[in-house]
């Protein structure tokens, strides 16, 4: 529908204007149906849904017919545009169209056009130079781009400029890649369609600026994906190794209110190796150590079984770390040991701290709940516990411990690790809240501080109080009588007033009634999971009872959340409340004690990296917590590939290709993937080929894990061959047969230069190592093969002892000589244009040293007519004019004495 006010338009502007309707439609492949200007409805029928409409150009055409209409533009346009033409005009404050996606993202719509123009050269009748627009021209998108055709043709007609000359689009050229100097960034060049002209670089837009690091941390770097699917689709997004994107919206994390120009292109890299940078956002060497390279050697030096997959014709040894439980307490301790160590080195920020401490809490609860120990070992010291838990402090070495008691020694382990877990939050809530002593024993109670409980009351005078937390989550009786005597008070109608409400809160947390002690107060979950093992529930109560019991008042929202240490621990950092919705690792491990079976439907949340730290993209350890826990029988999981990869990229980031394949590696075999395994230790070595080609320890440690030797020559020929050295890429591809290719390279780049520099060992070292396969090689006998019969022929002239076949006549000369020149006749004619001019240099080199060979015992010929043959082998050769003429002067001078030999 186009809005058209007919008062103004006359008869011939309205049948230029249908003229130019039609033109407009059949130009875009529609079909005119027909156009009433007195309502401005225009009809046309379209063979599918696009972008139909008039173009910028078309409006000017329009118009340029309608310039004389009226005399006084300036007092039409004040006096009779109508108020609705008003509206249309672009208010430059105006809302942006809320179904636009570049308005979304918000680029500039000019540049928009710009680089279309660039990129697309098909589409230059359509794009036009908007360099001229005026300098007040607010790039948002307003509602003149809503309003018809007609009205911008008429207000297009007043134009106190001429219209601006059309461009021919640049065509996209190449990428040229720049230094990494921030004075040299690499650039996007343009060329006309006139090659000869010399190329230019635009001055503006299409920078790429390599000189800094551009870790998209946190919060973003979950984010940085959806931004790629989201820009993908109309502005072109690129991923590059390491975690690069590189795309022309907004940059990630920027403020939302940022204007940008579409036709600068940004480039920002996720953080995946956020776990080896430190508070001042630096990559540590002393932490890629700790954190990476020190607990996969540990994992590598455990005992691993091996499983040969055969893929084509190479094989794989897939590996599985096995161990049992007896030895998973040393297993747990070694890793302790290396987090420890990444604790001591200086500069970590206090989120890392906090989750490397969590890390260790982690090795030790599973070292706790699932290790078992041979009887006669010695027992470690479990703490305070009360004797109701039935563990003593220690026990004699000679003493075996009773099957029996192993529940019960489990819990005391337990016990003392939870009480460990919560002190530093106890101690923290103690000392930021200045309580009364009341209120700190109940704090005391909530991690297990018994010790400190029982010293601070009787420190207070109130020895009757003391009495009774030494008592504490000791027998049932002890509680049921604490409970019997408050029920007795508030039958007898107790004035509860004229008790401290912090002693009746104390009183029901010793009766075992912990949800009385704590309605009102904020408990985290550990704490909370503590106060029913030690208070509500009988002092030999199993642990998966207890935790069954824990997961029982979570589902009736009777407990607190386990929510993950990072959210629990008020890290700065966090910042994505949702993660709130996972659970914290340690209590996926109680569960996993508690339930029977090891194939459990929480395994893939478990193993998630929100359940243990705040960074979305960090694998490291919950890929040794996973592996370890199936070493020793925990769990069985053959789908967790995400957790693998998400480990594979971080050690990609790094440049630790070798252990990428290691952990590759020891992924499940799965049947419906027969040829996961391959695919991606092919794609690890082709994508990272100059980072473990370069160094001869990953190189080797590779070749180590049974990587067949084919893949890394193909890949490093690949490699070659891109960035031109093509005779190390030669020699790859020799090493990893593929002789067609390796034969290609041979003939079009590589032996002519070998040739020239006259090194001619090494032409027959390369030349005779494809021998053996020239069933496999097209066209054998007319590239590589010609320069294995040069050398032949050539021995075979000269009469040399180490010959394969001496010739010992002049007809047997010429004849292979002949064969000899046809062979590179036929040679030329079939690879054509494909031989540069340094091997046609070469062919004629080896046919004029062929044909002076030839020559050179031609006085030996029996016959004038043997000898003249000779002569016609030699005019066959590709050799140059001047050489021609000279034999041709030998010949002649031949012929003569013939025909004087017959006059006589």
């Amino acid at each position: 529908m186009l809005q058209t006010r007919v008062s103004c338009v006359d008869q011939k502007q309205k049948e230029n204007i249908v003229k130019i309707l039609r033109q407009s439609v059949e130009g875009q492949g529609a079909h005119f149906v027909s156009f009433n200007p007195e309502n401005g409805e225009w009809k046309f029928f379209v063979n599918h849904f696009s972008r139909f409409g008039l173009t910028e150009e078309d409006e000017e055409d329009m118009m340029m017919e309608d310039t004389a209409v009226d005399e006084d533009p300036p007092e039409l346009n004040h006096d009779e545009i109508s108020d609705a033409d008003e509206e249309n005009q672009m208010d430059p404050t105006g809302i942006v169209l809320s179904h636009s996606l570049p308005a979304h993202l918000g680029l500039d719509p000019i540049k928009m056009q710009e680089m279309r123009m660039l990129m697309f050269s098909d589409l230059d009748e359509e794009a036009e130079d908007l360099k001229e627009l005026p300098a007040h021209y607010n790039p948002s998108f307003g509602k003149e781009y809503s309003r018809s055709p007609l009205q911008n043709a008429q207000r297009m007609s007043y134009r106190s400029t001429p219209p601006t000359v059309r461009k021919t689009p640049l065509a996209l050229l190449e990428y040229k890649h720049g230094s990494f100097d921030s004075n040299s960034p690499g650039a996007i060049l343009m060329a006309q369609e006139n090659k000869a002209l010399p190329l230019k670089t635009l001055k503006e837009g299409f920078k790429l600026d390599l000189s800094s690091e551009t870790p998209v941390t946190r919060k973003d770097s979950r984010n940085i994906v959806d931004a790629g699917l989201l820009m993908g689709r109309s502005f072109r997004v690129g991923w590059g190794p390491n975690g690069i994107l590189v795309h022309a919206g907004t940059p990630i994390g920027s403020n939302g209110s940022q204007r940008v120009l579409s036709s600068v292109i940004n480039m920002e890299k996720v953080a995946i190796d956020n776990v080896v940078r430190d508070e001042n956002n630096k990559v540590r060497a002393e932490l890629v150590e700790t954190a990476i390279t020190s607990p996969l050697e540990l994992h590598k030096g455990l005992f691993h079984e091996t499983k040969e997959v055969e893929i084509a014709s190479f094989s794989l040894r897939l590996q599985k770390l096995v161990s049992n439980r007896f030895m998973l307490s040393d297993i747990c301790r070694s890793y302790v040991d290396i987090i420890e160590r990444q604790l001591e080195v200086p500069g970590l920020s206090s989120s890392a701290c906090l989750v490397l401490t969590h890390q260790i809490m982690i090795w030790e609860l599973i070292k706790v709940l699932f290790s078992e120990r041979e009887n006669g070992e010695k027992m470690e010291s479990f703490g305070a516990d009360d004797e109701e838990e039935m563990v003593q402090d220690e026990k004699l070495p000679s003493q075996e411990t009773d099957p029996e008691a192993l529940p019960l020694i489990r819990r005391a382990e337990f016990s003392y690790w939870l009480q460990e877990n919560v002190r530093h939050r106890v101690e923290e809530i103690i000392s930021l809240n200045e309580s009364n002593y009341l209120e700190s024993i109940l704090l005391l109670l909530s991690g297990r501080q018994l010790d400190e409980a029982v010293e601070l009351a009787a420190s207070q005078g109130d020895v009757r109080l003391a009495c009774l937390l030494s008592q504490s989550g000791g027998s049932i009786v002890n509680r049921s009588d604490i409970a019997q005597q408050l029920e007795l008070w508030r039958i007898n109608g107790l004035d509860f007033s004229f008790i401290e409400k912090d002693r009746i809160r104390l009183y029901e947390l010793l009766a075992g009634n912990v949800h009385g002690a704590f309605h009102d107060i904020e408990v985290d979950w550990k704490r909370f999971l503590g106060l029913l093992m030690w208070y509500h529930l009988a002092p030999n109560t199993p642990l998966p009872i207890v935790f069954r019991t824990y997961h029982d008042l979570l589902n009736g929202n009777k407990a607190p959340y386990p929510v993950p240490v990072y959210i629990d621990g008020r890290v700065e950092e966090t910042v994505d409340r949702s993660a709130e919705k996972r659970y914290d690792l340690s209590y996926y491990l109680m569960m996993l004690h508690g339930s029977e079976d090891s194939e459990v439907d929480f395994l893939k949340t478990m193993f998630s990296a929100f359940s243990s730290t705040y960074d979305p993209l960090d694998y490291h350890m919950i890929w040794h917590q996973r592996a370890v826990l199936e070493a020793v029988g925990v769990i069985s999981a053959n789908d967790l590939h995400v957790l693998d990869m998400g480990f594979v990229s971080q050690l990609l980031c790094l440049g630790q290709c070798h252990w990428a394949i290691y952990v590759v590696l020891h992924m499940a075999h799965c049947e419906d993937f027969p040829y996961l395994h391959a695919n991606l230790i092919r794609e690890i070595l082709f994508q990272y080929c100059d980072s473990w080609s370069s160094q001869i320890s990953q190189r080797q440690f590779i070749e180590d894990l049974g990587i067949p030797k084919a893949w890394l020559h193909e890949a490093m020929a690949v490699y070659f061959n891109y960035y031109g050295d093509l005779s190390k890429a030669l020699e790859h591809f020799i090493e990893c047969a593929n002789w067609q290719k390796a034969h290609s390279i041979f003939v079009t780049s590589v032996a002519h230069t070998l040739f020239l520099s006259a090194k001619h060992s090494e032409i027959w070292r390369l030349a005779t190592s494809m021998e053996d396969h020239k069933s496999e090689i097209e066209n054998w006998d007319l590239g590589a093969g010609i320069y294995i019969s040069f050398y032949l022929t050539r021995s075979s002239l000269q009469g040399a002892d180490d010959a394969m076949s001496e010739l010992d006549s002049v007809e047997s000369k010429n004849a292979a000589s002949r064969e000899f020149l046809g062979q590179l006749n036929l040679s030329l004619a079939v690879w054509g244009a494909k031989l540069p001019m340094d091997v046609r240099v070469v062919y004629s080199k080896m046919a004029d040293e062929i044909c002076n060979l030839l020559l050179s015992d031609i006085s030996e010929g029996p016959t004038r007519d043997v000898q003249l043959s000779c002569f016609d082998t030699v005019f066959s050769a590709p050799i140059p004019q001047d050489l021609r003429s000279n034999h041709l002067q030998d010949a002649v001078s031949l012929f003569t004495c013939f025909l004087s030999e017959v006059a006589t």
